[in-house]
């Protein structure tokens, strides 16, 4: 059975997409740690990230600095944080996190309850801000 995130990639579970290359795809993450937490995950549905083919993994860290730069350039934020967790969806994905404090980027936070505007308009403002094609 096709993971969630080969759902989201395929179409066929919507999310608020970021960003999408030919071996990549960022979407924000709905129980985001802060505005503009984003998901980026290889389009081949693996579990662990560091067992990627070399050519998905530099994809992913591709579009990874890529929604970074967008984050610093939209969010209010001091520093990009990330996290290789990998325990709640059997899909390597990084987290890239806009960080204020290394408090940010604690996952037992309560995570942000944001309207679905909310989610699109900084989905927007990401994609405006992104520096990488997106297909």
């Amino acid at each position: 059975m096709a993971s969630i995130f080969s759902r989201i990639i395929s179409g066929e579970v919507p999310c608020y997409k970021v960003a999408e290359t030919d071996r990549a795809f960022a979407f924000l993450d709905i129980r985001p740690l802060t505005h503009g937490h984003t998901l980026v995950v290889p389009k081949v549905e693996i579990d662990n990230l560091f067992e990627l083919p070399e050519a998905d993994y530099q994809a992913v860290f591709d579009l990874v600095r890529a929604v970074a730069e967008a984050q610093k350039l939209v969010v209010p934020c001091n520093r990009v944080g990330l996290s290789v967790l990998g325990f709640e969806v059997p899909h390597a994905h990084v987290h890239v996190v806009p960080l204020r404090s290394e408090a940010d980027l604690n996952f037992a936070n309560p995570k942000l309850q944001l309207e679905p505007e909310e989610f699109v308009e900084m989905a927007h403002r990401l994609q405006s801000a992104l520096e990488v094609p997106s297909i």
